[in-house]
Order: structure tokens, then sequence, then C-alpha cells
């Protein structure tokens, strides 16, 4: 279940930056066992992963390092630095390629040519905290797959805090990155039909 804080009125909520989320995990507040990631100031809980979630990252790992790994980093659930009070772990991200490998630094949105969240518990999270946080920092692609609701939104054209281009790919469609338009994917492996 996803940590949801209710503060009372005239309460104070403090935001965090990535240097107090890192000095909070040094101290021993979060451990390495903690499912966490910080979302615009805020410590939140991620979701457990489920088999059908761990099969579709498992599965868009698979398709993307055997369509693009001469092109691109595959990072699998790795933080990616948006800001100063924001550093998400993505499912997936495909990462412009590093001489580092980002050993020098976690990337940053400009390192960034797609984003992936697969959503299955997480699905409401993802769209109205995450999706917007991705578009304000400049993330160009991302995609959210609704396990659900049986399909993936594709979002472009980032716009401000959202996108200006959302497509719905369904079960017996394929899809591409933008930045990748020859490396395609199916639509039913993604959602582990």
């Amino acid at each position: 279940m996803d940590l949801t804080v209710i503060h009372a009125p005239g309460t104070l909520q403090h935001s965090f930056s990535v240097a107090d989320y890192y000095q909070m995990a040094s101290a021993g507040i979060l451990s390495a066992d903690d499912r966490v990631e910080l979302l615009d100031g805020q410590v939140v809980e991620m979701s457990p992963i489920g088999n059908r979630h761990a099969a579709s990252v498992d599965e868009l790992t698979e398709q993307f390092v055997m369509l693009l790994a001469d092109r691109v980093r595959v990072r699998i659930q790795g933080p990616v630095r948006l800001s100063d009070l924001s550093e998400p772990e993505p499912d997936v991200a495909l990462l412009v390629r590093r001489e580092d490998r980002y050993a020098g630094g976690h990337p940053r949105a400009e390192h960034v040519r797609l984003l992936v969240e697969v959503a299955d518990a997480s699905i409401e999270k993802d769209r109205s905290v995450k999706l917007p946080l991705y578009a304000q920092a400049g993330i160009p692609e991302v995609w959210i797959v609704d396990l659900g609701s049986k399909c993936i939104e594709v979002y472009r054209q980032s716009a401000g805090r959202s996108y200006g281009h959302r497509r719905t790919v369904k079960p017996g469609e394929t899809l591409s990155p933008e930045a990748f338009p020859d490396a395609e994917l199916s639509a039913d492996a993604i959602l582990c039909r």
C-alpha cells in the first residue's frame, strides 16, 4: 500500500531535498530494504512488486536490451534525478550512453530518452504525481503500462506539468520509442497476455 500522509490544519510539512534523502539513508533512518523514492520533496513508499508487474518489467528489459543495447543504457528500477526535490525510481529508463556508465552520478532528465512505469496498484500515483514531475523535468517520453486496464499509455511532448500528446496502445498493437522508431515492441508481450 502506498504511504499516505494526512496533515492536520496548521501543522508543518517538511520537504526533503535529494541531499537530505541520502543523509537519512546514511544515518540509518532509511535502510536498503525500504522501498521508497523521493517525489517533490516527499519520501513516498513504493507498492510491492507483484507477479505480473515483475513479468512486464522483465519483458521490457529483454526487448529493450535486444533492440537497443548498442544505442542506450537500459536502467531497471534505478534512480533518475529530476530536480533537487525529486529522485524517482522508474521501472525502466532508456538513457544516453555515457563512458562512466553513470558511476559518477545518477542520470538527470537530459540523459533520459524514455521512462516506463509499470502500474498495477500504483496507477493513480503514476498518473497524478509522477507524470507531472516527469513533464516538468522535460522527460521527452513516458509510457505507463496499465496492467489493470490492459493498455499502455504513451505520453510525449512535455509542456509544463503535462504532456501535449497522449496515445493509448491496446492489445494486438505495437509501439516504439519516439527516439527509436525502428525498435518495435508488442503490447501483448509487455502486458503479459
